[in-house]
């Protein structure tokens, strides 16, 4: 009882001596010189970070620079069969973008390759990445190796390799060989995109929805895949566009079959049509769009 009685006031006795120590170690940090007023650093200036801004700089024109000049000569008004030299600003080109038969079926031909193959590795490459994360299985150090091999490997190497393949098998190259070729390395690409994205996946929602009386399908469907959209929709953009813009490999196993980056490569020695550039800013610009879509659109739904 005596100890109950006198607990409150040493309480209070001591948290009394505890502000006035704070206090106390306060004042002599603030006027014996010990503390320095904090630095803003937002607000210093140095030539160091100038540097680095205009190294930055020049990167990003380095990069966007090649960009620019297909969307400028794209404009042109060229007086020959070659598109190298500036000589007038022209809306023609835009005008008639399909100007050039072969070379409208050529892209044709490369966005059908794309959306075809694209299809097929998304759902083989996103199965291997949740089958590698969510599983623990004898040899899959194995298949992670086997997996970097396309993306570390000469496209040159793969391309012979993939011909040689095709003609011990009597395959006749052409569009079918492409979308195999093309399927080849692009399950690798989505693989580790996917993986990289469902690594932090909590996997105790799936053992919920389980619990609740939803079978393993139906789980996937409305709890899984939802949640790891975002990365599936990242890994397909990325291999659409590789596809799309693939030439050596496609070189070797294309036979008589021409794609968009063929028709170029085989233009710039006969004749370079401003249409190049056309198609190519076309491109790039439905992808900017896609793009911006697809930021506002997960924007919205964080918010």
């Amino acid at each position: 009882r005596r100890i109950a009685h006198d607990f409150p006031a040493r309480s209070e006795g001591g948290s009394r001596m505890t502000t006035e120590a704070g206090a106390a170690i306060a004042h002599t940090l603030d006027h014996g010189g010990l503390a320095k007023p904090g630095r803003n650093f937002r607000g210093t200036f140095k030539l160091g970070d100038l540097a680095l801004r205009i190294i930055a700089g020049l990167v990003l024109f380095y990069l966007f620079l090649p960009i620019l000049v297909i969307i400028v000569f794209s404009f042109n008004d060229p007086q020959g069969k070659f598109n190298y030299t500036w000589q007038g600003f022209t809306w023609d080109n835009w005008a008639h973008p399909f100007k050039y038969p072969a070379l409208t079926e050529a892209l044709k031909l490369s966005l059908s390759v794309a959306a075809v193959s694209t299809a097929v590795a998304l759902v083989l490459g996103t199965l291997v990445a949740i089958a590698l994360v969510r599983q623990r299985f004898r040899g899959s150090q194995a298949v992670d190796t086997f997996l970097v091999l396309p993306l570390t490997s000469p496209e040159v190497v793969m391309g012979a390799s993939l011909l040689t393949l095709f003609l011990d098998l009597g395959w006749a190259t052409g569009y079918t060989t492409i979308v195999i070729a093309h399927i080849a390395f692009q399950i690798s690409f989505i693989a580790m995109t996917v993986r990289a994205r469902i690594r932090g996946f909590d996997w105790t929602l799936e053992d919920a929805s389980l619990d609740l009386g939803a079978g393993p399908t139906r789980t996937f469907f409305k709890v899984t895949l939802p949640l790891i959209v975002p990365g599936i929709v990242a890994a397909a953009m990325l291999s659409f566009a590789l596809s799309l813009d693939d030439f050596i490999i496609t070189y070797f196993v294309s036979g008589s079959t021409v794609t968009y980056p063929l028709y170029v490569n085989a233009a710039v020695k006969a004749a370079v049509p401003p249409q190049i550039n056309v198609l190519a800013t076309a491109i790039l610009m439905i992808s900017l769009v896609l793009l911006g879509v697809g930021t506002l659109y997960r924007r919205k739904r964080e918010s």
